[in-house]
């Protein structure tokens, strides 16, 4: 039944709906300021010596308006840059640049829907929902000097927007240039005369072949590319039985750009307790941990998105996608894409996007139309997001992932009670083995089709292995428990398209075998200065230059840099030369073997060592000694002297300069098998090398009768330079030199150095 518009409660409404469509755009209503300043009464924010909000309140709802508006104090850009991201309103800040961009996610994310989703959502969830939009709102209120890009009013439903705080969420896989490729081309907008009649199956025009999904490394210039650099993270889960004090303890390491996530504790009278990392405008701490469990998010590399080629067919009423025996119409949707112009004036482009039952048209090939399709569940992955940091143990960590929508993760996890556990990624589609998802597959065929999500019980899980301990260095799970790991034939390939890599073989290294664990045993081994991919290396160069004609001028050229290399203990350091000399060899060499390793179906690694030409090794070796000698005046520079931390702005875009001060640092980036990454490489204008991704924040965790942890984060929590909390972690970010982490509110008290309420300015 209809329901009468002009009903006695909707009459009620009309003046209040009246009085908000009077409020100017921008402007603060009287209750909303009531109901704002309500809420900070409610909260108690303490700043500890380390500048960490410890927020305190008496509901969850209230502790996530606190969370929001410390978040908001400490880097408010970031924030903004996040949600204009997650709902494709990028380029109404950078520029048409960012067009391909936006479209993208306005494929997966419609406002509309989205408000739907609010509105369905469950009342709690929707309470966290408003108190995340009224702290951010507030903050804008209260601090006027604070510009907004673009977003001057947060809503509550935008929460659903970025719902699984990833580096790289699901979305980000969808390859940019091939969407431009599709979507930009004008015979993929609707006309009555394309097509040769009715029931003409629809072959557009062939196009230009899209940019590669991955960028290449020029092979004749030793400087590392850092779109190349692994991405993803550590995680260690150890057993009570392998440590001294019988407690069980977990290292938390993402490897993420530097600044992508903030550092808080978060306590309510609702049972909240937790501390983490958290991605810039989320109010779940994402890695982290409460008084008695924790988890470590690591990015996985299975099978869980997938292309379909699809049939197209024009009819008299639209067009149409074949599957079976169908003709299943084409759901079109107009979107339009603001951005601004050069001149700061704002303009639009309007496209026309196609979708299919199994997710929307991203590309062509071969004139085929191709679908996606990926997780697109927003309001269960944030109910699972933040239902998490309640979870006490195991068991009740098991139930939230019962909603599996932790897509794009692996899971470290430890609790108090003594369990671990290696936890496989949290969605996984079942798929008929008859055909190779690791390619699109014919979408007319229903076959193709995903048939529900594999159970837990079916992942290739480690929990509680009898080795005492699981981990995950973006490998494979077959390695996760050490000898009590998965078996990969159990499973089907789809289940992990992965495989083992240095960190793995490090990671092994340090775990297997040790009953002596404790906190700062973990702390060590989580710096483990071993570089496994140069033990690999190494002696191939060696017996490279002992097989060169004794009367080559190369073999002589290269004898003490040889000499060096075959002398060294493959341990990083920052006196080490070395390590300086290795990392631009390794560099030069693996750009210029990576496409001749992928035609061979190697590990690049395992290439250099067994196939790469030995005058490809040494004359790799001469470059780089040479680019050495050219820009630090001898090749024998220490790794710390090239090797540098700076942070000089605030801004997300950072520059470097090699007369600013910065910080030597030791580890390297993590494609060498270093356990801490540090992604580094010379920025524009300058010798040394600069990081900008690698470890973030890095903690380690004892759950005993009283919870123990350390910490560090990348520079500073907050992103102003005249902060006294900007770069004061610099330098022990740099040694590995982990902090006490505050999680009792006596000791956050007595290292408190700023107590006050939400709106209260210094």
């Amino acid at each position: 039944m209809m329901r009468n518009l002009f009903s006695l409660p909707f009459l009620l409404l009309l003046p209040i709906l009246a009085a908000a469509a009077c409020e100017p755009e921008g402007q603060v209503s009287a209750g909303e300021l009531d109901r704002w300043e309500a809420r900070a009464q409610n909260v108690t924010i303490i700043r500890d010596d380390w500048g960490i909000p410890h927020i305190y309140a008496p509901t969850d709802a209230d502790a996530v308006f606190g969370l929001m508006y410390s978040q908001a104090e400490d880097d408010f850009p970031r924030i903004e840059r996040n949600f204009l991201n997650s709902q494709g309103r990028l380029a109404e800040a950078e520029g048409e640049g960012e067009i391909w961009r936006d479209l993208r996610m306005k494929l997966f994310i419609d406002p509309e829907e989205m408000q739907a989703l609010y509105e369905e959502s469950p009342g709690w969830l929707r309470d966290l929902m408003d108190a995340w939009a009224d702290g951010l709102n507030y903050f804008l209120h209260t601090h006027p000097e604070v510009e907004p890009r673009v977003l001057e009013r947060f809503e509550p439903w935008m929460a659903l927007t970025f719902s699984e705080g990833s580096i790289g969420g699901d979305i980000e896989r969808v390859n940019l240039g091939q969407l431009e490729a599709f979507y930009g081309n004008p015979d993929h907008q609707p006309s009555a005369d394309r097509g040769e009649g009715e029931g003409k199956h629809w072959h557009p025009r062939p196009l230009m072949a899209a940019a590669p999904t991955i960028p290449q490394v020029a092979s004749s210039l030793v400087t590392p590319d850092p779109e190349l650099e692994p991405t993803g993270s550590n995680g260690f889960a150890i057993a009570p039985e392998n440590t001294v004090d019988g407690n069980a303890l977990l290292l938390i390491n993402p490897h993420t750009s530097f600044y992508f996530r903030h550092e808080a504790h978060v306590v309510s009278e609702e049972g909240l307790n937790v501390y983490g990392a958290l991605t810039w405008g989320q109010f779940f701490v994402y890695q982290g941990f409460n008084e008695t469990a924790g988890w470590m998010h690591t990015s996985s590399s299975v099978d869980n998105i997938d292309e379909f080629l699809e049939t197209i067919v024009e009819r008299e009423d639209g067009l149409h996608y074949v599957y079976g025996d169908e003709e299943r119409p084409l759901q079109v949707r107009e979107v339009t894409v603001s951005h601004r112009t050069p001149d700061g004036s704002m303009a639009e482009r309007s496209f026309t996007v196609y979708r299919t039952h199994r997710g929307p048209i991203i590309r062509e090939v071969d004139g085929r139309w191709v679908s996606v399709a990926m997780m697109e569940e927003p309001m269960r992955a944030l109910i699972q997001s933040f239902s998490r940091t309640k979870a006490a143990n195991l068991e009740e960590y098991l139930e939230v992932m019962s909603t599996h929508t932790n897509s794009s993760n692996n899971t470290l996890f430890a609790d108090a009670e003594g369990n671990v556990a290696y936890l496989h990624s949290n969605f996984i589609p079942i798929r008929d083995t008859r055909f190779d998802y690791s390619r699109p597959v014919d979408g007319s065929d229903p076959a193709t089709d995903w048939q529900g999500i594999h159970t837990l019980e079916e992942s290739p899980n480690a929990i509680n292995p009898s080795t005492g301990f699981a981990f995950c260095t973006n490998n494979w799970p077959y390695s996760a428990a050490g000898a009590d790991s998965p078996d990969p034939a159990d499973y089907p390939s789809y289940m992990d398209r992965g495989r083992e890599n240095p960190r793995g073989i490090h990671a092994l290294r340090v775990l297997e075998g040790r009953r002596d664990f404790t906190l700062e045993a973990l702390e060590a081994a989580a710096y483990s200065p071993d570089l496994p991919a140069f033990e690999l290396m190494v002696p191939a160069l060696v017996q490279a230059w002992l097989g060169f004609p004794l009367e080559d001028p190369l073999r002589e050229r290269l004898a003490p840099e040889v000499e060096l290399l075959r002398e060294w203990d493959g341990r990083w350091s920052v006196e080490s030369v070395p390590t300086a000399l290795a990392v631009f060899w390794g560099t030069e060499l693996l750009g210029r073997i990576q496409e001749d390793a992928r035609d061979a179906g190697m590990d690049v690694y395992e290439y250099a060592a067994s196939m790469a030409p030995p005058r490809q090794l040494l004359e790799s070796l001469e470059t780089a000694s040479t680019r050495l000698e050219g820009d630090f005046g001898d090749w024998r520079t220490p790794w710390g002297e090239i090797n540098r931390f700076q942070r000089l702005t605030g801004d997300i875009d950072l520059p470097f300069d090699d007369d600013a001060p910065s910080v030597p640092v030791g580890f390297t980036s993590a494609r060498w098998g270093s356990l801490a990454s540090f992604g580094a490489a010379p920025r524009e204008g300058t010798r040394r090398w600069y990081g900008t991704s690698g470890n973030s924040f890095v903690a380690v965790v004892e759950f005993g009768e009283r919870l123990r942890a350390m910490a560090v984060t990348a520079g500073g929590l907050n992103n102003d330079p005249a902060s006294p909390h900007f770069n004061d972690q610099a330098e022990r970010y740099a040694a590995g030199d982990l902090r006490p982490v505050y999680f009792y509110r006596d000791d956050v008290e007595a290292a408190a150095q700023r107590t006050y309420r939400p709106g209260e300015r210094r």
